[in-house]
């Protein structure tokens, strides 16, 4: 199989290296890539929210299956131009995609499937906003309806603060979702479906916030693991019940049926599951453990879910591993990332037993690897035990070297018994 992933972070990086893994694999191409990921692909320097020049790209390879890493591609409609060319794509239509495009829409599939959330407010003006801030009580939860990249969620005690960022988001042309606060632990689930058949991954739980014990500002993510030990036993079983199987149900219903990776974000609440909000492809930092805990080629999964044919796939074997993933993030971030600083030590670091250093924010310069984002790299250390791979990860993270960066060193500590 010839395989063309579109995507630039440590979320592609992943995928490549699953599918290096993956017998059945012999050519992977990456649009456009980073520096990591030049050494374990063929990259190619395309605009990847311009789904034609990513079908030329398909066909002049001679891709089997283009896998679109992103949101924004999806939403774009990339997914939709490959199609269109005969090319198996691994990733939702573009009005599939509006389940993370906009949380209002997926608030309205989710009553409509009886999908247990968040009561919401969907406000358009600032007395909106104001009225229903008054209505949910704090703590206030204030969401971007659109696309943030993780960043544009402010959940807080302070009215002002929730009201200034309500309003930054109305001055920027989005409608504002507010929620009920929910409590409780957050868990990440992915499925693979092909618009009828659903196959949940297993599941993870991220870190959000940018400082050990949850402190500071909401970020894209600076860290994960898997397995999580005290996660209740029929959680995979009550989500595919109450969630995924609905969700995809109602989604075929509307005449959109949703082929891709759909991806639950979940609050185990006093008063049962809950989901806070869907996305449309891989959750990053998330992928980078699940696939690292994968046995089954992850080809063979993909394409199924892309030329309709999941009901006839195996089921998905896993290793009892366990993986935890550490995010190196540049200086500043999330507010204002410092760029082009050099980092050294990632040889040293990847040939650390069990690690696996992903690339995000990187790029080549001469011979030398630098900085160019907010998130840099993700360390995923694997091992027997979330202890092992926590130890892996952050041995390999103590050989990294970039001038001001900093990352969590409290990664799974909770559940690893640390």
């Amino acid at each position: 199989m010839i395989a063309l992933i579109v995507g630039s972070g440590a979320r592609e990086h992943a995928l490549v290296r699953a599918l290096r893994r993956d017998t059945q694999v012999n050519e992977v191409h990456v649009a456009p890539g980073n520096a990591g990921i030049a050494s374990d692909a063929q990259v190619h320097a395309i605009d990847p929210l311009d789904g034609e020049a990513v079908a030329d790209l398909a066909a002049a390879i001679g891709a089997d299956l283009v896998i679109i890493g992103p949101e924004a591609p999806l939403v774009a409609g990339v997914a939709d131009a490959v199609r269109a060319r005969g090319i198996a794509c691994f990733g939702p239509s573009a009005e599939a995609a509006r389940l993370e495009g906009s949380k209002a829409f997926a608030k309205e599939v989710m009553a409509a499937a009886g999908v247990p959330t968040a009561r919401p407010a969907v406000c358009a003006t600032l007395a909106e906003v104001e009225a229903a801030l008054d209505d949910l009580g704090a703590p206030y939860v204030v969401k971007d309806d659109g696309l943030a990249a993780g960043k544009g969620v402010v959940v807080t005690d302070d009215r002002a603060a929730a009201l200034a960022h309500a309003r930054a988001c109305l001055d920027a042309g989005s409608q504002v979702v507010l929620e009920e606060y929910l409590d409780g632990p957050e868990v990440s689930l992915f499925a693979v479906t092909d618009g009828v058949t659903v196959v949940p991954l297993r599941p993870a739980q991220d870190f959000k916030r940018v400082g050990d014990g949850d402190s500071g500002p909401n970020t894209g993510g600076m860290g994960s693991y898997s397995p999580l030990p005290w996660s209740p036993a029929d959680l995979v079983d009550e989500t595919m019940r109450t969630v995924l199987q609905p969700t995809v149900d109602e989604m075929r219903r509307r005449g959109t049926p949703f082929a891709g990776l759909l991806y639950a974000g979940l609050a185990l609440t006093s008063k049962g599951l809950r989901v806070v909000e869907y996305n449309c492809r891989f959750g990053d930092p998330e992928t980078q453990v699940v696939l690292a805990r994968l046995d089954s080629p992850l080809s063979s999964l993909l394409l199924a879910a892309a030329t309709g044919t999941l009901a006839d796939l195996p089921p998905l074997q896993w290793s009892d591993d366990a993986a935890v993933c550490v995010v190196i993030a540049a200086e500043g971030y999330p507010e204002s990332p410092v760029t082009g600083g050099v980092i050294t030590g990632l040889a040293d670091a990847d040939a650390v037993e069990g690690v696996d250093v992903l690339h995000a924010g990187t790029r080549a310069e001469g011979a030398e690897i630098v900085a160019s984002g907010g998130r840099v790299l993700s360390v995923v250390g694997r091992g027997a035990t979330l202890a092992e791979a926590r130890e892996r990860a952050y041995a390999a993270v103590a050989l990294i070297d970039l001038p001001g960066a900093h990352h969590r060193s409290d990664i799974a500590a909770r559940a690893a018994g640390q």
